[in-house]
């Protein structure tokens, strides 16, 4: 049974930081994409960030680049989201998914986490 429990989230300031980790279990992810999206109230869920398991390639959505690192570590399953310079617009549940690919829809989920930025 594949399973994506996401941590890490909670209440910081703005211009502070956050760390998120998704732990991945039940299958091999060597060919997926782990891919970070968030979903503010009243709003679409967005992404914000990919890594490619294999190639630990990432990707970015313009509104965090430059602020927001992801990253993996293969040993334990785990992805993580580094999030500095937290912004109030960065106030969402963060989801993390797996997707056969880069440019696959998620074929799995977590069940989110909650960020809140105060100004």
């Amino acid at each position: 049974q594949v399973q994506l429990v996401e941590s890490g989230g909670g209440l910081v300031q703005a211009g502070g930081s956050l760390r998120l980790s998704c732990a991945a279990s039940g299958r091999s992810f060597s060919t997926y994409a782990i891919k970070w999206f968030r979903q503010a109230p009243g709003k679409e869920r967005m992404f914000v960030a990919r890594i490619t398991w294999n190639s630990g390639s990432t990707w970015y959505a313009d509104s965090v680049k430059g602020r927001f690192t992801i990253s993996r570590d293969s040993a334990s399953n785990t992805v993580y989201l580094q999030m500095n310079g937290l912004k109030p617009e960065d106030t969402a549940v963060y989801y993390c998914a797996a997707s056969f690919g880069p440019a696959g829809p998620p074929d799995y989920w977590g069940q989110g986490t909650q960020v809140t930025v105060s100004s």
